[in-house]
């Protein structure tokens, strides 16, 4: 991420598997506090409206995308296909953080995350938030 760091976004892309929930809306509200814009699903889309469609426009709208990683969104195909999308979309170069939550194996369509450091979240939140703030040039003030 090195010529990337520290640019504040214009809005980050939370994937995350919905087995993963609680800890996905803990790391929302660390990243909100921070004053970071943030697009998270359950907070964004709200009854009838086409959640398809409107992971579709935040895909496109956002320019950094954080996964949670975990065995859980490993299996899913939905965090698998906005990874995709993610992957091949030149604004996204450089602007993906891998999350480490749950230790999982990278495979299927998670491989390229293989070369990409992760934030590991697994132990010692202080430091591991400390770490995804960096991303952006923010400091830790606890939450």
């Amino acid at each position: 991420m090195s010529s990337k760091r520290g640019k504040i976004p214009r809005e980050i892309f939370l994937s995350h598997s919905s087995k993963d929930r609680r800890f996905a809306l803990r790391l929302a509200q660390v990243l909100q506090d921070h004053g970071l814009p943030l697009w998270y699903s359950p907070t964004e889309i709200v009854g009838a409206q086409q959640w398809i469609g409107e992971i579709g426009a935040a895909l496109e709208r956002c320019d950094w995308f954080v996964l949670v990683l975990s065995p859980n969104a490993i299996r899913s195909e939905w965090v698998a296909a906005e990874l995709g999308y993610a992957l091949c979309e030149k604004r996204y170069e450089n602007r993906i953080v891998p999350v480490l939550y749950r230790q999982c194996k990278l495979q299927g369509g998670f491989w390229p995350l293989a070369r990409v450091q992760c934030v590991d979240l697994r132990e010692g939140f202080t430091e591991g938030w400390r770490e995804l703030l960096a991303v952006w040039g923010k400091g830790y003030r606890g939450s």
